[in-house]
């Protein structure tokens, strides 16, 4: 996988190993080449994400990550598996965000290591590139299940228990 990154806060140190590491996990869960795809990350803080959100999202308020992909790859029915992106001579999956004060905040406030959290949010980044989501409920089963099967490869405990 190429990650191109974009380190805007230093607080983040060297998020583009964590990033090599999230992204060419989930892209081989899913059976995809890491080495042929790219991925552009933006590594920020509370403020940079903010504006992106409510650029974006019309949500004026901080988030932990934001994803916007290259294309529509969705499933059309709720639980299937989205469509698969084609290597060719564009191999950019989209854009990625993460805010660094939303991230250390909810690692902290979960009691998680930041490192894991951040490798969590990098996945679920990289699923939603993919074409994952968690609007419906079988999607959001779907892309909860491979979240926590590439993250335990990782020996990063289950996020979504208690």
């Amino acid at each position: 996988m190429t990650v191109d990154c974009v380190v805007e806060d230093d607080r983040w140190g060297d998020i583009a190993a964590l990033a090599e590491i999230a992204t060419d996990a989930a892209l081989e869960r899913v059976g995809l080449e890491p080495s042929v795809f790219e991925i552009s990350l933006l590594a920020c803080d509370d403020a940079r994400i903010t504006t992106l959100n409510a650029d974006f999202r019309d949500k004026p308020k901080a988030t932990n990550v934001l994803s916007w992909p290259s294309d529509e790859r969705a499933a059309a029915m709720d639980g299937e598996m989205p469509l698969a992106p084609q290597p060719g001579p564009d191999n950019e999956l989209g854009d990625i965000a993460i805010a660094y004060d939303t991230c250390a905040r909810e690692a902290a406030e979960a009691g998680k290591p930041m490192h894991d959290h951040t490798i969590h949010l990098l996945v679920h980044g990289t699923l939603h590139l993919l074409g994952f989501d968690h609007e419906r409920d079988r999607d959001a089963t779907l892309m909860e299940g491979l979240e926590t099967e590439i993250l335990g490869k990782l020996g990063i405990p289950d996020p979504y228990r208690d």
